[in-house]
């Protein structure tokens, strides 16, 4: 520590791009480094030192050949970074040897040549750098200590601290000997009469990143608080310390976000100490990890509360034992027991306190979901157990990845937060002839009033797009802007937008089409709302024509629901949009007369939105609102409404895809691959017709691991489930769920 060091380094660097203020912010290599000792006991100067480094790549930016006045020719007869690093260390080891010290404290002007140019790039190198590097002063920080009555640290300058001392500044024009011959005659100064100055002030930069929970009642200051996006997927919370290396995280400050599938999306939340460092990790924007380059920008500790911060016992108890690898599994089998997946693991990768270094992802009434943490106590056993990545658990290959301690609360936040069809709060259902058109949806019309725009920049807003429409913004319909998303929730390229009338959408056309949008050409064309609407529900608009989102199920895709809306005669009899959380239970239609729709529905609730994919949001002028949160099932054969379906759709009434009526059995965790064949194989005896076999699709087409089975009776389907709920289902366990 500065505070009991014998000996102060003065230490200088200088990168093949920006210096002074701006070190280290382009991702250039250090070039060229100067140190001189300072005897704090005698106050006598050791030799100074300047040593040229050879970067991996020859290339100077005229500013710098400026100031530091090298060329490519005197970097190539340079030593590389490890070897310079090597002659400072017993440069350095000598002078305090023969001055009789035992020990040295780096200074610098700025903390800049140590946080954001020396760490970063020994990092990359993967270098060990000296232990003096890991500690040091700010000569600024140390003076305005001295002088409080000096300008503020951020305004220092060596000349305006040289000048408020009354000392002339150094003559030297060759950079780096001139700021730190600067340096040495401030510190020396400082250290006289009257000053007397002791250094205190010791900065640290961390050896490694510290794991550990946060607490949804603890206090996150939003000043230091980053998002970084653009993260390779498979990327540990010490792969982003590393990213951010020379810059303190606070502990258990890293937090992978996850999309809606429970997997990550390439971004995270990271924790600093402080503003300081959180300012300085913003000057890493689009600095690369690998390949990639990440994007940091500002978030608030409420964002960092929410996907860090946990509540739950179980999981304070799990990871309180500290400096532990945590690795996540998932694909488990739903019968997978401890000892099975200790046995999986192996000696070879023993965990942490046996069974209790496990801990299994549940939902909420305790049926399994397949995930589970893993704690090891050392990175080789945990690189023993990454080893058997997608090897066979049963009969199921079992994923493996690092993960962490924000990602394990995330995990379990997420699955014991997913609602229970049993807790869903009652609400009225009111009877209506007619659903009303949403708010932020307008109804489908075949009247070319729109436009859509295709090839945007994957970073424009809305901004952007008003000014890329000019003096057409004028006729933009309120909320007339629509964003379209991927299933990620990024942007796609492409947007539509509602004008006045299909006159001022031509014009659009014709006047805007390939006109550029930072350095891209982007594509107009007029459409239609119908069209508008077909895309923005999840179909697809190309120059073949329309194509509706895909279902096996002769089901009702979005586009047509809301081309339902409008129009009083259309009649929806067939499998309506399912939702697999929804139909566990599902609610009896109301009380309908002879002109509405044969639907029941579920009001409007906002956690029943995820797991929708839709592409739609809109922007443009108020905030983001989501799709409507209604979602359908059809009238059971037999209801009134069925009736009424039956009689507007007379092919549809003999054919219905629902279950019968009679006691419903919920089967959960089927293979995807499931037919009705191999469910009638697996209740045989249970006399079960095939058309009580009703398998949910997802809007991919796929079959959706959950299928309603109905039986004849109550007492055949409560046989059915007790005998048949440890029968495995072609070598995979199925949860059977009697809904009546």
């Amino acid at each position: 520590m500065a505070s009991h060091s014998d000996t102060l380094v003065v230490f200088f660097g200088a990168t093949a791009g920006a210096n002074g203020d701006k070190l280290g912010s382009d991702e250039r290599e250090i070039i060229l480094l100067v140190w001189q000792i300072v005897d704090l006991r005698d106050k006598k100067v050791g030799e100074l030192h300047r040593c040229v480094v050879k970067p991996d790549t020859l290339d100077l930016t005229e500013q710098c050949k400026e100031e530091t006045g090298l060329t490519p020719d005197d970097l190539l007869e340079a030593e590389p970074l490890d070897k310079a690093l090597q002659q400072f260390q017993q440069s350095v080891s000598s002078e305090v040897k023969c001055l009789g010290r035992s020990s040295c404290t780096l200074c610098v002007n700025s903390p800049l040549v140590i946080r954001q140019a020396l760490h970063p790039e020994a990092s990359k190198k993967n270098l060990v750098l000296p232990e003096n590097f890991f500690s040091f002063v700010d000569a600024r920080k140390e003076f305005q200590k001295c002088c409080p009555n000096a300008d503020p640290v951020q305004k220092l300058t060596l000349a305006s601290m040289l000048e408020y001392v009354g000392l002339p500044a150094v003559s030297e024009q060759q950079m780096g000997v001139r700021e730190v011959r600067s340096m040495v005659q401030l510190m020396l100064c400082i250290l006289a009469e009257p000053y007397n100055h002791k250094f205190s002030c010791v900065e640290t930069v961390k050896y490694k990143f510290d794991s550990g929970t946060c607490s949804k009642a603890e206090p996150v200051d939003s000043e230091t608080v980053i998002r970084a996006r653009g993260l390779p997927w498979q990327s540990s919370d010490q792969d982003i310390a590393r990213f951010f290396k020379g810059l303190n995280i606070a502990k258990g400050g890293v937090a992978l976000c996850l999309n809606a599938q429970g997997r990550r999306n390439g971004e995270a939340l990271v924790r600093f100490i402080n503003s300081e460092h959180r300012d300085l990790a913003l000057e890493r924007h689009k600095h690369h990890m690998g390949s990639r380059y990440i994007e940091v920008y500002k978030a608030t500790g409420e964002e960092f509360l929410k996907i860090a911060g946990g509540t739950s016992n179980e999981v304070a108890q799990f990871l309180s034992k500290e400096n532990q690898v945590i690795i996540r599994m998932r694909g488990l089998p739903f019968t997978a027991t401890p000892q099975e997946v200790l046995s999986f693991l192996g000696p070879e990768s023993p965990v942490t306190d046996g069974a209790e270094g496990l801990l299994f992802v549940k939902y909420p009434d305790g049926r399994p979901t397949g995930d589970a943490f893993v704690l090891f106590s050392c990175e080789e056993y945990a690189q023993n157990a990454l080893k058997k990545h997608k090897q066979i658990l049963g009969k199921r290959y079992i994923e493996l990845f690092r993960s962490t301690a924000a990602e394990v609360q995330q995990v379990l936040n997420r699955y014991m937060s997913t609602p229970l069809i049993a807790t869903l709060p009652p609400s009225p259902i009111v009877p209506v002839p007619v659903l009303a058109t949403p708010p932020f949806l307008p109804a489908a019309s075949s009247t070319r009033d729109c436009v859509r725009l295709r090839g945007l920049p994957y970073t424009a807003g809305i901004e952007d797009i008003l000014e890329f429409m000019g003096e057409h913004t004028v006729d933009i319909k309120p909320h007339g802007v629509h964003m379209v998303l991927n299933q990620q929730g990024r942007p796609s390229g492409d947007a539509f937008i509602q004008m006045k009338s299909p006159d001022k959408a031509f014009m659009v056309s014709q006047k805007c089409h390939k006109k550029t949008m930072k350095d891209r050409y982007v594509e107009v064309f007029q459409c239609s709302t119908e069209e508008m609407s077909i895309v923005l529900m999840g179909g697809t608009l190309n120059r073949s024509g329309l194509s509706p989102p895909p279902c096996k199920l002769p089901c009702l895709s979005p586009p047509t629901a809301y081309a339902a809306f409008p129009t009083p005669p259309a009649m929806l009899s067939e499998a309506a949009l399912y939702q697999p959380p929804l139909l566990a239970a599902p609610r009896p239609p109301p009380t309908t007369h002879a002109h509405s729709p044969a639907l029941a529905y579920y009001p409007p609730q906002p956690h029943l939105y995820m797991n929708m994919n839709m592409n739609y949001t809109a922007y443009y002028p108020s905030p983001p609102v989501s799709p409507s949160t209604v979602s359908y099932f059809a009238a059971p054969p037999g209801s009134m409404a069925a009736a009424v379906a039956a009689q507007s759709h007379p092919a549809a009434a003999g054919t219905s895809m629902l279950p019968q009526p009679g006691a419903l059995v919920r089967m959960q965790g089927l293979p995807y691959n499931a037919g009705v064949k191999d469910i009638l194989s697996f209740f045989q005896g249970y006399q079960l017709q095939p058309d009580g076999v009703l398998i949910l699709y997802n809007f991919s087409g796929q079959c959706g691991g959950e299928a309603l089975v109905t039986f004849p009776s109550e007492e055949i389907a409560r046989r059915a489930v007790a005998e048949r709920s440890n029968h495995p289902f072609y070598g995979q366990q199925v949860h059977l769920l009697l809904c009546n």
